[in-house]
């Protein structure tokens, strides 16, 4: 068992998909491709749950042949940490379940191949500690969504108007910040850095690309995209541990302010994949309000937040993709009736949607609450704002519910009803959000180890830096 441990699987979890996206690139077989995609997939997620056992006992590499980034790099650039490792089994099973949930009629539409280098890229970027390394592979992430937009044919201007922003300003910000001799520059240095990955994440005013990826490129390759949310690991690792007090205040302002926005945004969508697209940004937004309030506890629910959100989020995500393969893209303007053609998936729609508001029982309520303490504690105000944005965002949730499953019944001339794939995906989620809200002890405190790391490095390198920060938003 130790020699199968210390076999390095990390890197197999990067390089697997990466070669596999070629492969499958070069196939005509689509039903070849699939269970080329399948075999894939699984073995990535089998390879980071190795990784996972092996770091976990400390099973260091046997032989110096097996040590891949040492013969290439002469050091280690990518590891694992408190704050990845349960992040990399999590994607790596959204990926997994999102391929086997793709219909017969969206798998034409969904590329297999850039799906795969996707995962190789967002696992090589939530492990990566190199500064420049991580940058490049930020840059390189914007290539998936890119090469899915030119296959389908449809308009790229407005992303790479945002991306090619994004780019610029990261390289830049980062290329002063990593110049010690350049003091004078190191504040704007950093401004400069942060508004590059607020850029990323979609916050307000550049959120127009998240849109517009919703609304060009197919569901499942936007969703795969934006869920794993790397630009929020970005701040951790670059900005977080180096920013002055007024610049993580100001994280704090904008992403709270676009919290409340998309939130609001969403209660009055009438197309369904807009009306995702906000909650989304709603909910990605609250997490970097909690990791602006610097304690332990916010922290701490924003890190579990974040973890519960790919759960909850990407599979109210896949639901929406499973009715959207049945009837079309779907309008919030009237009533669907889809209850009585398929009970199964109004009750995975209702039970993800309500786990991403923080409904009792699910992984949700618990990192909703953690955020809410904290947030309490460090300004009320801020607490206040994060409740009433959860509030909207049930409130929209359950509008979306009402009218996609219930009103008026409408004849189906084809069954609506679950397959068995979409079944064992939604199950899957379903049990892995009740447990984690059931029996949340474990992933809180691991959430709160990682987030005492976090708060321990900021304290070394701005000294300055208190538990409880200005009262400032």
């Amino acid at each position: 068992m130790t020699h199968i441990l210390s076999i390095p699987w990390l890197e197999l979890a990067f390089i697997l998909p990466l070669v596999g996206s070629i492969l499958v690139w070069r196939m005509r077989d689509q039903s070849c491709a699939w269970r080329w995609g399948l075999t894939l997939f699984s073995v990535t997620l089998l390879a980071t749950l190795l990784e996972i056992v092996s770091y976990g006992s400390g099973t260091t590499r046997v032989e110096l042949c097996w040590d891949i980034q040492q013969s290439m790099f002469g050091q280690t650039v990518f590891r694992l940490d408190g704050l990845n490792t349960p992040l990399l089994p999590a994607i790596s099973l959204f990926y997994l379940l999102t391929f086997l949930a793709t219909s017969g009629t969206k798998l034409q539409r969904f590329s297999i191949p850039w799906a795969l280098f996707s995962l190789s890229v967002q696992l090589a970027t939530l492990t990566c500690f190199d500064p420049w390394t991580l940058v490049l592979l930020l840059l390189v992430g914007v290539v998936p969504p890119l090469g899915v937009l030119h296959g389908r044919g449809k308009p790229k201007r407005i992303f790479l108007l945002h991306m090619g922003l994004f780019a610029g300003l990261l390289t830049l910000g980062w290329y002063f910040v990593d110049q010690p001799e350049t003091t004078e520059n190191y504040p704007w240095a950093i401004v400069v850095l942060l508004l590059a990955l607020l850029v990323r994440c979609g916050v307000l005013p550049a959120h127009g690309w998240l849109t517009d990826l919703f609304d060009s490129s197919s569901f499942g390759n936007a969703l795969l995209t934006i869920t794993p949310l790397t630009g929020v690991c970005a701040i951790i690792r670059l900005v977080i541990p180096i920013a002055p007090d007024w610049v993580l205040q100001s994280i704090g302002v904008i992403s709270l302010i676009t919290a409340f926005y998309a939130a609001g945004m969403a209660t009055v969508q009438k197309d369904a994949r807009r009306f995702f697209t906000f909650v989304f940004l709603s909910h990605a937004s609250l997490v970097l309000v909690g990791m602006e309030l610097a304690t332990s506890i916010s922290v701490t629910g924003s890190l579990h937040l974040w973890l519960s959100f790919i759960l909850s989020l990407g599979g109210f995500g896949l639901t929406l993709r499973a009715l959207e393969a049945r009837v079309g893209r779907l309008s919030l303007t009237r009533f669907h009736g889809l209850y009585d053609h398929s009970p199964a998936l109004a009750v995975s729609f209702l039970l993800t949607g309500l786990a991403s508001v923080g409904f009792p029982g699910t992984a949700g309520f618990v990192a909703l609450e953690l955020l809410v303490d904290g947030a309490i504690q460090a300004n009320p105000w801020v607490g206040v704002g994060i409740i009433v944005t959860a509030a909207l965002n049930g409130i929209a949730v359950l509008r979306a519910y009402f009218l996609l499953f219930t009103g008026a019944r409408h004849p189906a001339t084809i069954p609506l009803g679950i397959t068995i794939r979409e079944r064992i995906a939604f199950v899957t989620l379903s049990v892995l959000l009740i447990g984690a809200g059931l029996v949340p002890q474990p992933f809180v405190a691991s959430r709160y180890r990682s987030a005492k790391s976090v708060l321990e490095q900021r304290q070394q390198l701005v000294p300055s830096k208190t538990e409880v920060p200005v009262h400032s938003l």
